[in-house]
């Protein structure tokens, strides 16, 4: 996967992810479109299927809501790449399917607007703006094949199809 950067500071919470006063909306287009706007306004209107956000530590604090990564998801963001992640929002990532990695030097260093690959199955994020490589922890493979599957409840699906 391939795209640009979005990138944000520290502890980036739920609550400026998705809105609250969005939380009664549930078709993912609906989250999607409200995705980020209190923190970057431009962000809907700029984001491209296969682009990836970058922050700092602690992404996704604050509340449980599992709105957040599914707006991120479906504003067609492919992967969120952080210093750290809070517990939470990254057991609700998975769940739904977005990806997510954890590389605190990658976080540090690529900036908005960078050019970025990756490979989820090694862990491996390309910054092609600057030419660095980054190592980050790769997923075991029974996550990777419930990301692949479309998060957790997809893959249940599919599991009880056989």
């Amino acid at each position: 996967m391939a795209g640009i950067v979005f990138k944000y500071q520290d502890s980036v919470d739920t609550d400026v992810i998705l809105p609250a006063r969005y939380l009664a909306l549930f078709q993912e287009k609906d989250l999607a479109a409200h995705c980020m706007e209190d923190l970057d306004a431009n962000f809907v209107s700029k984001v491209q299927p296969g682009d990836f956000i970058v922050a700092g530590e602690n992404f996704g604090c604050g509340s449980s809501r599992e709105h957040a990564p599914i707006a991120i998801k479906a504003s067609g963001i492919s992967c969120v790449i952080a210093a750290s992640f809070a517990r939470i929002f990254y057991r609700n990532a998975i769940n739904i399917g977005l990806p997510i990695l954890e590389c605190p030097e990658a976080a540090a260093e690529i900036q908005a607007g960078d050019q970025l690959e990756v490979d989820l199955n090694a862990g491996i994020i390309r910054n092609l703006t600057w030419n660095r490589t980054y190592q980050a922890g790769a997923f075991p493979p029974f996550i990777r094949e419930m990301i692949d599957a479309g998060g957790l409840l997809p893959q249940l699906a599919a599991q009880k199809d056989n």
